[in-house]
């Protein structure tokens, strides 16, 4: 069997296609298949339970191919052992957290385009559980993304925290009047939140839920600042970042509403393989200048 077989084979479970998984490779789709039926016939199984659609792996399939990513991972630190001290080229592919993006994306593109010239950055946004899902599937080499600061990571990955991102609940201005109230107090006037997979209302969830609460929605939209437009006309309580609602148009409108019962608080995570070659050195760089730019917006916010 030879290393492009596995990949090949890899690549199909991962896309459940066979064109996809051409297209990820830049191979034709009988270039595929023969590396998959060269595989198959190398190892005397049938891997791909071709009467499904999706494709998906057969029972044994599916145990080769947790052996297959354990392979391309050896093989990557084989990589690391020899490689010389040319400078990265190719494509780095990054997820970012929404939130994450509005604030840093920008600037942390611009510090890895100045250091290295030769390397294109790819970046691409979702919810948290989504990227972290992409990176364990070999889509993305690195993710900046918003979890708890208790998440656990599989041995596969490695985590560092960037630093923690203070949440604040808001209301239209003069909605609320008294100071401090509970999430109880809170349910008739309900909430406008990110879709479900949002890391934020997953928060909220769980604390509502806790109090034997459900969670009141009076609007779903994406982005915060328009998030932050809908809650300054007051359709309900909203749940943002500190440093979005900092700069927002609409922060003059609004209340930051203290809730006894609920401390929101959410950590950014750099995650990426434990080898990752010679794009450690830009995934590093990459998650330094977001740690920066969170920094900087914090002490904006102070002064």
């Amino acid at each position: 069997m030879k290393i492009d077989e596995i990949d090949a084979y890899v690549t199909v479970i991962r896309c459940e296609s066979l064109q996809q998984a051409a297209l990820s490779l830049g191979l034709t789709q009988p270039a595929i298949t023969r590396r998959l039926q060269n595989f198959e016939e190398a190892l005397g199984v049938e891997l791909l339970d071709r009467n499904t659609r999706p494709l998906k792996a057969t029972a044994t399939g599916r145990v080769v191919y947790e052996q297959c990513r354990v392979i391309q991972r050896e093989l990557d630190v084989l990589r690391e052992i020899v490689a010389t001290d040319t400078p990265p080229v190719g494509t780095l592919r990054v997820g970012v957290a929404q939130t994450i993006a509005d604030i840093a994306l920008g600037e942390a593109l611009r510090v890895v385009k100045a250091a290295y010239p030769e390397l294109q950055a790819r970046a691409s946004t979702g919810w948290g559980g989504q990227l972290l899902q992409r990176l364990e599937d070999g889509e993305l080499d690195a993710a900046a993304i918003l979890l708890p600061a208790n998440k656990t990571f599989g041995d596969a990955l490695s985590a560092r925290s960037l630093g923690r991102i203070k949440l604040a609940v808001v209301a239209r201005k003069g909605l609320l009047r008294k100071r401090v109230h509970t999430l109880a107090q809170c349910q008739s006037t309900g909430w406008v939140l990110n879709p479900d997979g949002c890391g934020f209302r997953d928060g909220l969830q769980r604390a509502l839920t806790g109090l034997g609460l459900a969670l009141k929605l009076n609007l779903e939209t994406l982005g915060t600042e328009l998030q932050l437009q809908l809650v300054a006309d007051g359709h309900g309580l909203g749940l943002v970042p500190m440093p979005l609602l900092v700069g927002s148009a609409y922060a003059d409108k609004l209340d930051v509403v203290t809730i006894s019962d609920f401390k929101p608080l959410i950590d950014m995570w750099l995650v990426h393989p434990r080898v990752l070659g010679k794009l450690q050195q830009p995934v590093e760089r990459f998650g330094a200048a977001i740690e920066r730019q969170f920094k900087e917006a914090r002490t904006q916010r102070a002064a």
